[in-house]
């Protein structure tokens, strides 16, 4: 590539590769959900992405280019991650903060992908496809900020589920290992017994 036209074109094929492969993990994204306004969010976006495909491919003709392009390797790596968020944790609460942290990698790579390509088609004079990238770009901060204040909360119910566990884990332990109630607390009967028989005295 010797021009930023030609830059441009290229990295709006990527950009359109990537709203397809989310498109693709958003429903898997949303049946692993527990919380039904993260559920909600991952359904809206899925819209969003489907008018941000049609806009994208918009703006190709506008351009008299084509859509396809190389697969979008970034974007699929950020996505492996959410997958593996999926796979691996059990936890209701802190699955869903994992893939609130995925979903929000996602939207971060889209905002700066976005910023970028506006900026270009500003400088090539591209206005209108300037104004259409710039409404893409308005909503994945939208959709960002949607999962931010989601986290407020969710990270808050997985952190204190981890808290309870990691309290339940030694009690169990020790229990395992003596079979029976841990020495502290019959001394502290013990001592209670004491404590009695000195008063009846």
């Amino acid at each position: 590539m010797d021009s930023l036209r030609e830059l441009f074109i290229e990295q709006l094929q990527d950009a359109y590769d990537f709203e397809k492969q989310i498109m693709k993990a958003l429903p898997k994204m949303t049946r692993a959900a527990s919380s039904s306004e993260l559920q909600n969010a991952f359904e809206n976006h899925l819209e969003q992405t489907r008018r941000q495909i049609d806009r994208l491919e918009t703006i190709f003709e506008q351009l008299d280019e084509e859509p396809e392009g190389k697969p979008c390797k970034g974007m699929a790596g950020v996505l492996a991650e959410g997958k593996e968020v999926m796979d691996e944790v059990e936890d209701d609460d802190v699955k869903d903060a994992g893939l609130i942290a995925a979903a929000q990698k996602v939207e971060h790579y889209e905002i700066a992908t976005y910023g970028t390509l506006r900026t270009w088609a500003g400088m090539l004079d591209e206005d209108e496809v300037m104004r259409l990238l710039e409404q893409t770009l308005e909503e994945e901060k939208e959709a960002d900020q949607v999962l931010s204040e989601l986290a407020d909360e969710i990270n808050v119910e997985a952190e204190e589920n981890s808290a309870e566990e990691e309290e339940k884990a030694p009690s169990r332990g020790r229990r395992a290992a003596t079979g029976r109630t841990p020495a502290r607390s019959g001394s502290m009967r013990a001592k209670s017994s004491s404590s009695r028989s000195r008063k009846r005295s």
